[in-house]
């Protein structure tokens, strides 16, 4: 009770002892919102690893593509060069 009082803004004020049935509501209330806050932020994490993974895959997908272009382009400039030596030979 001290914590929220202090969360609300109320410093140095007493705080009466709370009944047992009130502690126990306010406990489980503090423990739903925890729960709460924890899966939500597990399924940010998650989701995070999950684009992290995708944008590893788009830019390994990319590089895969443009060595197979850079190995073409090779391919093409020694089948010119062929080209040009027999057209002047």
């Amino acid at each position: 009770m001290r914590t929220k009082m202090r969360l609300m803004g109320f410093r140095g004020a007493a705080v009466k002892p709370l009944n047992e049935e009130a502690a126990a509501e306010l406990g489980a209330e503090l423990l739903g919102e925890a729960l709460v806050f924890g899966v939500g932020g597990l399924c940010l994490y998650l989701e995070f690893l999950r684009q992290g993974a995708q944008s590893r895959r788009k830019e390994e997908q990319l590089e895969q593509r443009l060595g197979r272009l850079r190995g073409d382009l090779e391919r093409l400039r020694d089948e010119l060069e062929e080209l040009r030596a027999r057209g002047s030979g």
